[in-house]
């Protein structure tokens, strides 16, 4: 993770006087960034450059050129500064053509959420507690109302369709997140950690791992959320529909 950005010297931190000034006069020329807008657009310049957990108040202050203060009449902390991130790129997301069955509902739902979050797993990481949807914005709540009405129209009480919406929302967050780890942890540390062999354990211990081999880095490549989401939806859709509401 690249290190946090030092401060432009002053007089009173070491530098000399010439250059506080220098330092200064580089920041007059932009306009202070006080907008809603103008925050939210310096937040994800600064995690496209940097990375999401670069992301502080303290740093978005600095790379706007306000105080952190200016900052807290628009966001109450980083989480509620990610979720405003969230909704504004899910405004940001083509509404999908709906099918009529509502089965095919739920799987194209939840298909675009899913590719919506996978290029930005922040988002995710900042979704991962129950209570977030009080805090997403009419474009995510589409989406959710989407996914639990499509339940209901199948068959299923409004609160199976919560179970059915909750249950894939775990998935679907976990599939991300993993991913993007998995990602970064390579990133840091290079292929290292793929060198262990599951074929040196025991095979006493553990015969199917063993047998498995060398075969695991590349199986858990592969995208298997398609499929996996096909089998959740129906899967929970049959449970729902055949029990006593």
């Amino acid at each position: 993770m690249p290190a946090q950005r030092e401060r432009p010297p002053t007089a009173s931190s070491g530098g000399t006087a010439s250059s506080g000034r220098a330092a200064s006069s580089g920041r007059t020329g932009r306009p202070p960034a006080t907008s809603r807008a103008q925050i939210l657009a310096a937040a994800r310049r600064l995690i496209d450059r940097d990375g999401w957990e670069a992301l502080t108040i303290r740093r978005l202050a600095a790379e706007t050129g306000v105080g952190a203060t200016t900052l807290y009449h628009h966001v109450r902390d980083k989480d509620d500064l990610i979720v405003q991130l969230v909704n504004e790129h899910v405004d940001q997301v083509a509404r999908p053509e709906l099918p009529g069955d509502p089965r095919d509902r739920i799987i194209v739902a939840w298909t675009t959420i899913h590719d919506a979050l996978a290029g930005w797993p922040w988002g995710a990481e900042v979704l991962t507690s129950d209570g977030f949807l009080a805090r997403l914005g009419d474009s995510a709540l589409w989406f959710v109302e989407t996914i639990v009405g499509g339940a209901v129209d199948y068959g299923c009480t409004r609160l199976q369709a919560v179970d059915l919406f909750r249950s894939i929302w775990y998935y679907t967050v976990g599939e991300i997140l993993v991913r993007a780890h998995t990602v970064r942890r390579r990133d840091e540390i290079g292929d290292a950690d793929r060198e262990f062999s599951l074929r040196a354990l025991d095979p006493s211990h553990y015969p199917h791992l063993t047998a498995i081999g060398d075969q695991w880095p590349a199986r858990a490549s592969l995208d298997l959320y398609p499929q996996v989401l096909h089998i959740l939806v129906d899967g929970l859709l049959a449970q729902a529909t055949t029990e006593t509401p």
